[in-house]
């Protein structure tokens, strides 16, 4: 089951064009995005209720702001009221597919998949690193051939980093060994952590100004909010000055917005963006901590994809909890509330 009356991220602004379709499905809804004349995103059913053909393989009419079905040349407008059928002088009501609220912001297309009179864009997560001035990064994306809770529950525990990733994001084993402060909110978690004098990760040190072999401080403060939005304060400074904001001109600093969202139970789309403050005048450093990252993020999805493969063996197979496995916990205690509260009483 999934949560409905939230807000998932369906794409970046660019997978939409002025011409064309943009076919996706989240949370098992075959959905069909397009642009209307005036460059807005409309969102409505991938699925004609006539006979169930996709429409993203119609045409758009009416200078966009109408999709007509290809198969027995239905015209649905923006609403997904059907308002034109051949020989049809009379069109019964329930001729219409449903219509998604759809806002866009910060370089992400949102989608509210529950009760749209419930669309609430104040829940829309601040993302304003993607498309900030003084921040650079590249969009990126990934599919996933699994549940998206087992993706966060890696992305809740970060004390994989030295092992999995040890050429890239991790760093030396230390971090692993220091637990993150964990607080539950209304609609996610909040992960707060340090890590005092340890080695850098590899895939910053070598943009920072510190003397070989220098120990750093590194700090991470991320929010983890439902469905599966993870906004990330990230980055290092020279060992000592850890949480003196007076040295935050000698740190390099990240920003991560990544997002998960459902396709359906064992599928899931994986946005992900990781902004940087310092060589922005430099192109070549957003490219390479951007080909860092996808590195990493492939190494998350070969494990993470082999660990459903095994779920799928034994569906009884019960996880073993430690620890570190806290913010995993109290997330998915969040999103079982939210979904019970969706529930009819």
């Amino acid at each position: 089951m999934f949560v409905r009356n939230c807000w998932y991220v369906a794409g970046w602004d660019n997978d939409v064009g002025d011409e064309g379709f943009l076919s996706r499905t989240i949370i098992n809804v075959p959905l069909v995005f397009w642009r209307d004349a005036a460059g807005k995103v409309i969102a409505l059913e991938d699925r004609c209720c006539h006979r169930g053909a996709k429409l993203s393989m119609g045409r758009k009419e009416n200078g966009g702001d109408c999709v007509r079905c290809m198969y027995h040349g239905l015209v649905f407008d923006r609403t997904g009221q059907c308002i034109s059928a051949p020989a049809q002088d009379r069109l019964p009501p329930q001729a219409k597919v449903r219509s998604f609220p759809i806002v866009e912001s910060h370089r992400w297309i949102w989608i509210w998949m529950g009760n749209p009179d419930r669309a609430d864009e104040s829940l829309i997560p601040d993302t304003r690193w993607l498309d900030h001035p003084e921040w650079r990064s590249q969009d990126g994306y990934l599919h996933y051939d699994v549940n998206y809770l087992l993706i966060a529950d890696n992305l809740l525990d970060f004390s994989h980093l030295p092992f999995l990733h040890p050429t890239t994001v991790g760093g030396s084993t230390d971090y692993a060994s220091v637990l993150p402060k964990v607080e539950r909110g209304e609609r996610g978690v909040r992960l707060t952590k340090w890590v005092k004098g340890t080695q850098p990760p590899a895939y910053s040190a070598k943009y920072a100004n510190y003397p070989e072999g220098a120990l750093v401080d590194r700090w991470m403060y991320y929010d983890f909010l439902a469905p599966g939005v993870l906004l990330m304060d990230s980055g290092m400074m020279p060992a000592g000055t850890g949480g003196n904001v007076e040295h935050r001109e000698s740190a390099l600093a990240f920003r991560g917005c990544q997002a998960l969202t459902p396709e359906t139970e064992t599928s899931t789309h994986y946005f992900f963006a990781h902004p940087h403050n310092f060589l922005i005048d430099r192109p070549e450093v957003t490219k390479e901590i951007h080909a860092g990252i996808v590195h990493a993020f492939e190494e998350d999805r070969q494990m993470i994809t082999s660990q459903q493969q095994n779920i799928e063996l034994d569906p009884s197979f019960k996880m073993v909890p430690l620890g570190i496995d806290a913010a995993l916990s109290q997330f998915r205690w969040v999103v079982d509330k939210l979904i019970r509260e969706e529930q009819p009483s």
